[in-house]
């Protein structure tokens, strides 16, 4: 089932989510829901709270290329475990921030380990546009969003279109 995605500013994507205890089938049928509103939306990540969920969960494929087959990650209590010193630019954006841009800088490599959804223990070295998504996904889980690394001038500017933006779609 596709669900709303909430739109920046909301107090629920500043929040620090809860470690998930136990895989339920309830969280199972949730990963689905959040695959199906990030294929639909159209986005490579989704996290929890994005959907005013405070878990620490999110899905992500980044499987761009016509024709190859869909990878999609179910990641519970995701955490870096190393990231290399080099650095890598992409220009991100954000579901709860729509047709907003900007280049964030971050680790090229990072080691991430999570539970998957039958509730075992996983750990994968991402690269490239996979390291910036996993990092871009989990910092949601922190409370934290792309547009906090950019200084304070570009941040507000984007603030101010997401509120008018909000205020629109509340007329409709």
């Amino acid at each position: 089932m596709k669900r709303a995605i909430l739109i920046h500013p909301d107090p629920r994507l500043k929040k620090v989510c809860a470690p998930v205890a136990d895989i339920s089938d309830e969280l199972r049928a949730l990963a689905d829901d959040m695959l199906e509103t990030m294929y639909d939306a159209p986005g490579i990540g989704l996290a929890a709270p994005q959907i005013g969920v405070l878990d620490r969960l999110i899905v992500l494929d980044c499987v761009k290329e016509e024709g190859a087959a869909a990878r999609p990650l179910v990641m519970f209590n995701p955490r870096v475990v190393a990231a290399s010193d080099e650095t890598n630019v992409y220009e991100e954006g954000c579901l709860s921030i729509p047709e907003q841009y900007a280049e964030v800088t971050r680790p090229k490599v990072v080691d991430v380990e999570w539970i998957d959804r039958d509730g075992k223990l996983q750990s994968e070295t991402f690269d490239g546009l996979w390291a910036t998504c996993v990092q871009h996904e989990i910092d949601h889980l922190d409370g934290k969003l792309f547009i906090d690394y950019l200084k304070p001038l570009k941040r507000q500017m984007i603030t101010r279109k997401m509120q008018k933006l909000k205020r629109e779609r509340a007329r409709v």
